[in-house]
């Protein structure tokens, strides 16, 4: 049986198995997209899947440092959006 891959939460550092995670890719252009699908090409981040941690990183500028880019606050809200749609 394989191991599902574990990543690190950019905001709380926890690692979690992938698909718990939200990720984040800094596209060729240098937008900032949310990846449902673990799939886009380019510089990704991950992210913990509920409200504390995703306020934490916006505190701390932790999706910033590790995609090497400022993001914009909306991100941020929309982080939130796909929380509340889940549940």
């Amino acid at each position: 049986m394989m191991r599902e891959p574990a990543r690190q939460c950019v905001a709380c550092r926890e690692k979690r198995p992938k698909r718990e995670l939200f990720r984040l890719v800094r596209d060729p252009e240098g937008e900032v997209i949310i990846d449902i699908r673990h799939r886009a090409d380019g510089r990704g981040a991950y992210i913990c899947r509920n409200e504390s941690c995703i306020e934490l990183a916006r505190k701390k500028r932790g999706i910033d440092r590790s995609l090497k880019c400022r993001t914009a606050d909306e991100l941020y809200d929309r982080l939130k959006g796909y929380i509340y749609e889940q549940t």
